[in-house]
């Protein structure tokens, strides 16, 4: 049998037979739509507007060291100051719980005793802090280890942290603030895998099941490989845990392990007030129809198509399942410390994913043999059907252009409550 540093290995074999080095400059990577992060304690990749086409952003995570390792979908706001502290009364800029709840149609309360885990990678030191300011800001109940609605742990499901990273703390702040935003009552669990490794982030994803969280998220993917349903499908294969994955912030393309089988792919919108709806907002697919930035989406190359997907345009796996906001340009108030200077407005995928993760914690435990990635096509007229927008240019035109029922991009929409996320 193969191991798995055999497969990996092979990888590199095959990247560089194409011409790929195994260490690409941030700004190759950023014209070809993919930053990954490195090893533990890799620098951020440079603040270079890259991901949005309306507003200056940089992704927050460090350019990869080799094949087999993950990007978070993270991007950050240049052009809104940083703030440690607010003047008296004011608000941070960004989206903040009360928009999302309105713009979600989300119940103020429930979800109580419900534990939403958050997988990324290296460690952020300010992670329980940061949270702290962010929930007090907003009137959140407060949601700390002493209270026992926070934990972080390490991949083993210990103390011993790994290095910490700027990039993916950044990250880990959103994932925490956003799972706060559509879920307040629900504890959180934070697994920090020792790299951006799959095989690491994996074996988080492991952990944080062990430990009993129903709803788990992950923020972060990379380029597809033949390997992927063999490999890596198996730390995504757990039956009654809902996995959320991000689509990718590159537009139209499919990222690993968004492609998986056993997740729900979290697409991307761009959220704003007003319209003439009753619904008071307005949203679109985040992206352009130029491409090479916005939500991911389109065909798997390898991952089987799961029984629930009928969409005919696509032989296996289609990407996306639902979305919401990311959109950096309409994006979130984020608080974050750690070699960063408090409020900042983030977006990306890495946004929709644990918002979502917090959308099926309020929807309820899912069945103990279920995939809860099905649920939402049993409930499709629960959502909020995205139909304007594109993120790149493709055929058939539904894998990156929005329309009536599914697309790529925005998958079968948004959520409109809870419904579309129970069993």
């Amino acid at each position: 049998m193969r191991s798995e540093r055999t497969n990996r290995a092979d990888r590199t074999k095959k990247l560089a037979r194409r011409g790929v080095p195994a260490l690409l400059s941030a700004a190759t990577l950023a014209v070809g739509g993919f930053i990954a992060a490195g090893p533990a304690g890799a620098a951020p990749a440079p603040a270079t507007p890259t991901a949005s086409a309306t507003v200056p952003t940089h992704r927050l995570c460090a350019q990869p060291a080799h094949p087999g390792y993950m990007a978070c979908n993270a991007v950050a706001r240049t052009d809104v100051k940083q703030q440690l502290s607010l003047k008296r009364n004011a608000a941070p800029s960004g989206l903040g719980p009360a928009d999302l709840q309105s713009a979600y149609n989300l119940p103020k309360t429930g979800g109580s005793g419900q534990t939403v885990a958050i997988v990324d990678a290296n460690d952020d030191p300010n992670a329980e802090k940061d949270l702290a300011a962010y929930r007090k800001q907003y009137g959140l109940p407060a949601c700390t280890t002493a209270n026992g609605c926070f934990k972080k742990v390490d991949q083993d499901g210990g103390t011993n942290y790994p290095a910490p990273d700027a990039g993916w703390a950044g990250e880990i702040s959103l994932d925490v603030d956003m799972v706060s935003a559509a879920c307040p009552s629900c504890h959180i669990l934070l697994v920090e895998a020792k790299s951006a490794n799959m095989d690491d982030l994996g074996a988080a994803v492991n952990r944080a099941v062990t430990m009993g969280a129903k709803y788990v998220s992950n923020s972060y993917g990379g380029p597809e490989d033949s390997t992927d349903p063999a490999s890596d499908d198996k730390y995504f294969k757990h039956p009654g845990v809902a996995i959320t994955v991000s689509s990718g912030d590159s537009g139209y393309g499919v990222e690993y392990p968004a492609a998986s089988q056993y997740v729900t792919a979290v697409g991307g919108t761009s959220l704003k007030k007003g319209g003439t709806g009753a619904r008071g907002w307005t949203e679109s697919v985040w992206g352009t129809s130029a491409g090479g930035e916005g939500a991911g989406s389109g065909c798997s190359k390898y991952d089987a198509k799961p029984s629930w997907q009928k969409d005919t345009g696509c032989g296996k796996r289609t990407v996306a399942d639902v979305a919401a906001v990311a959109d950096p340009a309409t994006g979130l108030a984020v608080y974050d410390t750690y070699q960063s200077k408090g409020w900042n407005v983030y977006g990306g995928t890495s946004a929709s994913s644990p918002f979502i993760a917090g959308v099926y914690a309020l929807a309820g435990t899912p069945g103990s043999g279920d995939t809860p990635a099905s649920y939402p096509y049993s409930h499709a007229n629960a959502l909020n059907d995205v139909t304007s927008g594109a993120n790149g240019s493709c055929s058939p035109s539904y894998l990156c252009t929005a329309g009536k029922g599914y697309d790529g991009p925005t998958g079968l929409g948004t959520p409109n409550g809870v419904a579309a996320f129970k069993k």
